[in-house]
Order: structure tokens, then C-alpha cells, then sequence
């Protein structure tokens, strides 16, 4: 079993949670098996929210733990799980009777590690004989602006078998790539959603078969 908490700041010291704006790349980023192309100049997607799950291994009464902590919201009519809240990172929790939670709301992998042993802690000090199980990311999520218009109607037309146009219900062309498993929403503006993958390297994969596609239908 690992310890609910790595060593984090000293006190007094101030974690930068600051993201970089720039879109262009300078060289290929770095991923975790070497698979993803993005080519200098090209735009970079940035990661917007990460959603991961994991185990605290005990059975939870959201009933007690909404009446004990501050930074949670329980409505069992609505939903039968229980939301917590924290600021560093900003994230939320979502709990259930079970065990189980989800995380929510980081802009990184390892924020996302990080919110989920602030808020294992915070349970175990309820009582709780709490560990941090079967950690997992579920889905990443992020976006960029390519820079310039995309005629989504050539894509939708070209690429019939993967994409889907339609404006009466989505004002944005979906594209479902089969290898990675990832979604990616385009807007003729040119941004661009990447959703569904499970590693930055399934996500930066995805976008360097997209950005072609993107430039082949640009809109001049």
C-alpha cells in the first residue's frame, strides 16, 4: 500500500499552477512511448481537465461525512454521490457509499494524483481506515486554436466513415478516431477539443493525424 501523501511544498512556498499560453511548438514534445509527431510549428493542444478514479478501500457514510466536512455538497435526490471541493489544485471529488471516487478538474496527470491523497486525507481523518487504490486515468481532455478557418462540410464529406456534421444539433463537426480511441471536436473557427484519451501520448497522437486534415480543408 503507498502512503496517502508525497512530500509536497514547504511551508511558505507557493505552488505555480500557472499553464504556458504559447500555442506553437518548438520542438517535438515529449511523450510517454515516443508515438505522438507533433512537428515544430505546429499548435499544441493544452490539457484542460483530467478525470481519474480510484479506491479508498473502506465503506463511506456520505451522511456523516456531509454533516463533518465544509467543502462538500450532498443532494441524494439529485445524486446519490457526494461532491467535496478543494482550491490546491482545484479540484472536485465525487465519493460514493462504496469507496469509489472520481477526480475532477486537474490540469495535470499529477494534479490529479495529488487532489486525490488531499482528499483520501481529508476522509481518514474523519475516521476512516482509508487506503489509495487502483489510481487510473480515465479521460484526458484538451484544446487548441489552429490558427486559422476549417471547412468543416469538406471533412464531414472526405471522411464520411469517421466524422459527423450536424449543425441543426452541433455547431461542431465530431471526428472519432479509432487508433488511439480518442474524439475530437473541430469548430470552423479552428479550435479543436481532444477527448477521450487515457495518456498524453494518446492525445498528442490523435492531434498529429488531425492537424493534416485540418490544413488539407483550410479556409482561406
Amino acid at each position: 500500500m503507498q502512503p496517502l501523501f508525497d512530500k509536497g511544498p514547504q511551508r511558505g512556498s507557493k505552488m505555480d499552477t500557472t499553464q504556458s499560453t504559447a500555442l506553437v511548438a518548438t520542438s517535438t514534445p515529449k511523450s510517454e512511448t515516443g508515438r505522438a509527431r507533433i512537428q515544430p510549428g505546429w499548435p499544441v493542444p493544452l490539457v484542460s481537465n483530467v478525470v481519474a478514479n480510484c479506491e479508498l478501500g473502506c465503506i463511506l457514510n456520505l451522511h456523516h461525512i456531509s454533516n463533518t466536512a465544509w467543502n462538500v455538497s450532498w443532494n441524494r435526490k439529485r445524486f446519490h454521490g457526494l461532491v467535496m471541493r478543494i482550491r490546491e489544485p482545484r479540484t472536485t471529488a465525487l465519493m460514493f457509499g462504496s469507496g469509489r471516487m472520481v477526480i475532477v478538474g486537474a490540469n495535470s496527470e499529477s494534479d490529479s494524483r495529488l487532489a486525490g491523497r488531499k482528499f483520501a486525507r481529508i476522509i481518514q481523518k474523519m475516521g476512516y481506515q482509508v487506503s489509495f487504490d487502483n489510481f487510473k486515468i480515465q479521460n484526458i481532455v484538451a484544446s487548441c486554436d489552429v490558427g486559422f478557418p476549417i471547412r468543416l462540410e469538406g471533412i464531414a464529406a472526405k471522411y464520411h466513415h469517421f466524422a459527423i456534421l450536424e449543425r441543426e444539433l452541433f455547431p461542431g463537426l465530431v471526428y472519432h478516431l479509432i487508433n488511439p480511441k480518442v474524439t475530437i471536436l473541430m469548430f470552423s473557427g479552428g479550435k479543436i477539443v481532444l477527448t477521450g484519451a487515457k495518456t498524453r501520448d494518446q492525445m498528442y497522437e490523435a492531434f498529429s493525424l488531425i492537424y493534416p486534415i485540418c490544413m488539407e480543408f483550410r479556409k482561406y
